[in-house]
């Protein structure tokens, strides 16, 4: 879609739209919801809410106004859609944004999400493309919670997990964009990773800015007990889906630990973001982090020049 206004569209599967509205202003547009991921109905509303206010920090923009939209049969507590939605306006609240409202249908499951927009400077806005050879890769957040969130539903993980996975998945990724932009920090590509997993965001990065990208497995931060259940085969079927999506455009090398790479395709809800930066830069991020994130930042692989592969898993 061609309109001068428009600085980011749907051409390269970006997180949201980006629409100019003077010199020194944009706009910021997405949204995003689904049905329950854990049994919590306050944690569910929590974590929905900060998986829909990510697209606006990958963008490197600020959420300013959000809005409900829900789903919720008529045969559950009206409680629980309390309990919910109370989850998500204490995220919101904690974005710095307003909660203004919004709109809900009865529908057969609960579903629960945000249409949120955010604000931006036109020229500081951040692309999922634009990756340049020579550049290091950083992730926000460990990988594993596909895995993690179907053994859930299987009754197969205990308390603490649940919690330990809660807690990252209502993490807002607000706090390294924030740090990014502080810096001063040159941004070259950022997108956040969520149902498409790490290979499958790297892929879009990969595509769009013409390079290619190579991962190493052993530098990946995964939550422990997901190593353990994809190990035992627990893998859920987007993984799959993932993995034969990107299939002809990968390399996987022989020597890469076959469960790290399959937690490389696991998707995630609420995920973490994947900065394209200069080394100078991602070390200087992940410094600043360190010292005030409660989750790990870590570098994940490097950019290279365009080559037979788009992502090469080493």
């Amino acid at each position: 879609m061609n309109h001068e206004q428009l600085l980011v569209g749907f051409e390269s599967s970006d997180d949201a739209a980006v629409y100019k509205i003077n010199d020194d202003q944009a706009v910021i547009q997405t949204l995003d919801f689904f049905t329950p991921i854990v049994d919590d109905p306050y944690d569910f509303g929590a974590i929905a809410a900060a998986n829909a206010l990510s697209d606006v920090y990958a963008m490197g923009g600020t959420p300013t106004l959000a809005m409900n939209i829900v789903g919720f049969p008529n045969c559950l507590s009206p409680d629980i859609l309390k309990q919910i939605m109370h989850g998500g306006a204490d995220k919101v609240i904690e974005s710095g944004a307003l909660l203004i409202g919004g709109h809900s249908i009865e529908d057969e499951e609960p579903k629960y999400g945000l249409s949120v927009m955010g604000m931006v400077s036109p020229d500081a806005v951040w692309k999922n493309i634009g990756a340049q050879p020579g550049d290091t890769l950083v992730l926000t957040k460990p990988l594993g919670i596909g895995v993690l969130t179907t053994a859930l539903k299987e009754g197969l993980i205990d308390d603490e997990t649940i919690r330990q996975i809660t807690i990252q998945m209502a993490t807002l990724n607000k706090l390294p964009s924030a740090q990014a932009k502080a810096l001063k920090l040159d941004v070259h590509a950022c997108t956040d990773i969520t149902g498409f997993g790490l290979v499958g965001h790297a892929l879009e990065m990969a595509v769009g800015s013409e390079v290619s990208i190579t991962l190493v497995s052993e530098s990946i931060k995964y939550i422990t007990k997901a190593y353990e259940l994809a190990e035992m085969g627990i893998i859920p079927a987007g993984a799959y889906k993932n993995r034969a999506h990107a299939n002809n455009k990968v390399s996987i090398s022989e020597s890469a630990s076959e469960v790290v790479v399959d937690l490389m395709f696991d998707p995630q809800t609420s995920g973490g973001l994947l900065f394209a930066l200069t080394s100078e830069d991602a070390e200087r991020l992940l410094r600043s982090l360190s010292e005030v994130y409660p989750l790990e930042a870590y570098i994940v692989g490097q950019v290279m020049h365009k080559m037979d592969k788009a992502i090469y898993i080493k």
